[in-house]
This record gives structure tokens, C-alpha cells and sequence, in this order.
């Protein structure tokens, strides 16, 4: 039986809907619908979510899971008159919190994501800007800046990984892809000889890269499986060569790619 899952909010609903799906994920086969409803922030909203979840209770002939993390206790409160399963990790964590800090909680909406700290929100968005201006090797005045530099061949994953670690991280993360002149002549470019101490590589399986490449740019030499295979092989011997960290990200979600970046190098979040 299909299960309807709904991750309710007073923000944007992140973090509901990345430790429900977390918890979810655990149970094999487990067919479900999603129904998202962030920037509940009102007691209006809050009823009109309520009736939505006991509307959805009636036409399943089950109970709906909620994941909310509604930080007011009176929206918490009108959400608990419903016909559904809740799992509240305000209700459930702060109170057991408060306990063992021996202070009460002061609740301030979308505090997790920045906006309760200015200067955690502007280390946010000036992280991501960074990413951007400096994706692709397009611009290598800025690495002195830099807290990381990615390095690898097209399509191994360094774009996402460095826009993540802005956004959740704080890092200021460059990348930049490794050409075919780069790999023929198997030493580090030119404009990262200066940064050697900020470089972290990303590879990939062979056959993986020839799959997303073909999903890119089909039936040419870039996307052949030779190429590929020259290419991946060649920046793993670069980064064995100047002893440059790496990491096979074949498998890797971007969330644990980023972890993982940050576990190899030491670096820490700026996010606290």
C-alpha cells in the first residue's frame, strides 16, 4: 500500500525532507507519494495544512507520515489534532536539549539555514558566488583565495561538489578540469604550481564517465570509452605522482562527496 509522506515547515523545508527521506531510505521497497509544504508560518496555514493531511488520511485509508520541523509550539499544536503519524524533531529533540544544557530554547525561524545569522548567511551566499566565478577553470587569479581547488576530467563531478560546499559548507571551493595538454604532459598546470597545498582530486569509473558523457555530447571522441579510460588513467597517475589527494567518486551522492572532501583535507565548516 501506498504510503503519502508529508514534509511540513515553517522555511523551506530542507531539513524535513532530508532526515525524512534519510529515515525513509532504510526500508526497502516502501512505496510512498511526497507532498511538500514549507513556509508554514501562521496558524491559517497551519489548519489549512492540517485539513490537507486528514483530506489525504480519508482517501488513503492510512495514515500519512509527517516529518515537520515547525519550530513555533503552537503551530506544532494544531498539527498534532491530525489522523497522521508525526514525527515533530523540534518536540521530540529540544525539550531533552533543554535538559541536558540546563536552558530554555529561544526559537527563531530559518536560524538552520543562516537567516538567524547575518554573517553565517553572508559567508553562505559569498561561498556560492565564488563557486560560480570560479567553475571551470575559468578565472585562476582568485586561488590565492581559495580554501579548496577540485581537480579532474570533464564530467567527474567538480562543479556540483564545489557549488555544495559553498551553499552548505561555507568553503570556498575553485575548480579546475584537466585538459588533454594538462594529462599529455602529466604535470600540474602552470596556474595551479603556487596552490599545490589546496588541490583535492576527483575521479571516476571509466564506464560511469562514458555514460554521462554520451548523456552530454554523444557519439564522439569525447564520450568514447578510450578516451575516457586515457583520460581517467592519466589524472590518476598525476595525483599519485604530486601525492594530490583523490577520491573515486563513482557511487557518491554530492552530499558525500562534499563530506568526504572535507573529512580528507581537514577543513571545516563555516556554518555553525
Amino acid at each position: 500500500m501506498k504510503r503519502t509522506i508529508f514534509f511540513i515547515s515553517d522555511h523551506t523545508g530542507i531539513t524535513a525532507e532530508a532526515i525524512g527521506r534519510s529515515l525513509l531510505s532504510q526500508f526497502k521497497g516502501l512505496e510512498y507519494e511526497t507532498i511538500h509544504m514549507p513556509f508554514i508560518d501562521s496558524l491559517d496555514k497551519a489548519r489549512r495544512a492540517a485539513e490537507r493531511i486528514n483530506q489525504a488520511t480519508i482517501e488513503s485509508h492510512t495514515q500519512p507520515l509527517v516529518f515537520s520541523t515547525l519550530v513555533d509550539p503552537k503551530l506544532r499544536a494544531c498539527l498534532r489534532e491530525v489522523g497522521a503519524v508525526i514525527f515533530d524533531f523540534f518536540d521530540d529533540y529540544t525539550h531533552q536539549l533543554e535538559k541536558v544544557l540546563g536552558t530554555a530554547s529561544t526559537p527563531v525561524r530559518g536560524r538552520a539555514h543562516g537567516m538567524g545569522n547575518h554573517h553565517v548567511y553572508n559567508a553562505r551566499i559569498h561561498a556560492v558566488n565564488f563557486a560560480l566565478a570560479n567553475d571551470d577553470g575559468a578565472v585562476v587569479r582568485n586561488y590565492a583565495s581559495a580554501d579548496l581547488i577540485l581537480l579532474g576530467v570533464s564530467r567527474s563531478g567538480k562543479t556540483p561538489t564545489c557549488l555544495f560546499l559553498g551553499l552548505q559548507h561555507g568553503i570556498l571551493a575553485a575548480n579546475y578540469p584537466l585538459t588533454d595538454d594538462d594529462l599529455e604532459n602529466g604535470r600540474i598546470p602552470k596556474a595551479l604550481q603556487s596552490h599545490t597545498d589546496k588541490l583535492f582530486g576527483l575521479t571516476i569509473d571509466i564506464q560511469q564517465l562514458q555514460r554521462i558523457r554520451q548523456e552530454r555530447r554523444p557519439g564522439g571522441r569525447y564520450a568514447s570509452l578510450a578516451q575516457c579510460r586515457l583520460e581517467v588513467e592519466e589524472a590518476e597517475t598525476m595525483f599519485h605522482r604530486y601525492k594530490i589527494p583523490f577520491l573515486d567518486t563513482t557511487s557518491m551522492s554530492v552530499e558525500e562527496i562534499s563530506a568526504r572532501v572535507l573529512q580528507q583535507t581537514g577543513l571545516e565548516s563555516r556554518m555553525v
